[in-house]
């Protein structure tokens, strides 16, 4: 059955707003961020808890945002390793944004730090993590795409996906990517090492990553996937379908 907010029982917000992680993402809306960072942070003032507040009523992301630019002035540096390590994966997520905010760090930087909460157990942080540092990756494109290349052939695999999902030209819940919408073969060095990665997770990722890639250079699309389909990894084929699946 669909989940919506209002079968997010009082006992239940109550648990989440103490520091619970949640187990779907209408929990994850429901979290009042004011009250689990009163519990999860007690360093915060009562100026920073009352600047939460009011950004309840905003989206999710612009509220992780704010959240993220609030600790890391009241926390800095520090606050990442408090707020990564914590049971919460809201809490975690915040470390990802707060991580993106802290001025002295280039991109090398932030992605090593954030590795292990790309990789965290939890789906959340792993898709605040690529969220939080997506507007410096879009702005530094080419870096990015060279900073990357040896996520595609780490282990993890959730790694492995951040690498392409990271740089959707689309994306969700997040600006898109003029450049890759105009020029995906920019972004061929991550999407050829994973073309018969043998995650389900990592090929949904490629296989939306050039669908998006199709509502603009449908061609182009079309021209990966006849060369990739020359092989006969089930893989492979599977990423294709997927790919194709917006085109006639």
């Amino acid at each position: 059955m669909r989940k919506n907010m209002q079968d997010v029982s009082f006992e239940r917000r109550a648990q989440l707003n103490s520091g619970a992680p949640s187990s779907h993402l209408m929990e994850t809306l429901c979290v009042d961020f004011a009250e689990l960072m009163r519990v999860a942070v007690p360093q915060v003032d009562a100026a920073t808890l009352l600047a939460m507040q009011g950004a309840q009523s905003e989206g999710i992301v612009r509220r992780m945002q704010r959240a993220g630019e609030l600790l890391a002035v009241k926390l800095g540096d520090d606050g990442f390793a408090q707020l990564a390590q914590h049971s919460s994966d809201t809490v975690r997520g915040w470390a990802c944004y707060l991580l993106a905010r802290l001025p002295h760090l280039d991109l090398a930087q932030r992605l090593e730090r954030i590795k292990p909460l790309a990789d965290d157990p939890h789906y959340a942080p792993r898709e605040w993590a690529w969220l939080a540092l997506r507007p410096q990756m879009a702005a530094e494109l080419e870096h990015s795409i060279e900073q990357l290349k040896p996520w595609t052939l780490a282990p993890p695999e959730n790694l492995r996906r951040f690498a392409s999902e990271s740089l959707r030209p689309r994306g969700v819940w997040c600006a898109h990517i003029k450049a890759l919408k105009d020029y995906p073969e920019l972004a061929l060095p991550l999407l050829e090492p994973l073309q018969a990665d043998p995650s389900r997770y990592v090929q949904d990722s490629v296989a939306n990553w050039l669908n998006d890639a199709s509502k603009s250079q449908p061609d182009w699309v079309r021209g990966v996937c006849a060369r990739w389909q020359q092989s006969s990894n089930p893989a492979t084929w599977r990423i294709c379908q997927r790919a194709l699946r917006s085109l006639a």
